[in-house]
């Protein structure tokens, strides 16, 4: 008697469970791009503005920073969490993403 899968619960067509689990509102959602512009609260990156409190950890080249340190035009990433249809900045880093420590000692081993 041949092997049998289990039986799954059917899920209705053109459906995947990604599209049908609910999503994790305190999961932070990464974004990069160029700096457009800012205020003394929010950055904006194409088309979406991110609010920018006390709470959210700013970088510059591995240093904490502050929005006066950011430079229109230059390279940004971090992470928001969307509260009440606002985008509020987690964490934002300033300029270009540094090489991991992984890739530094890689290089250390060919050199």
């Amino acid at each position: 008697m041949p092997l049998q899968a289990a039986d799954k619960p059917e899920q209705p067509a053109g459906t995947s469970q990604k599209e049908t689990a609910p999503a994790n509102p305190n999961r932070a959602i990464p974004f990069h791009g160029k700096l457009d512009a800012k205020t003394d609260s929010s950055i904006t990156i194409g088309k979406r503005t991110f609010e920018v409190s006390s709470e959210t950890k700013l970088v510059k080249d591995g240093k904490p920073a502050t929005l006066a340190d950011a430079t229109i035009g230059e390279d940004v990433g971090g992470s928001y969490l969307e509260t009440d249809g606002k985008l509020i900045a987690k964490s934002v880093r300033f300029g270009a993403k540094p090489e991991s420590a992984k890739k530094t000692k890689k290089s250390e081993a060919t050199e």
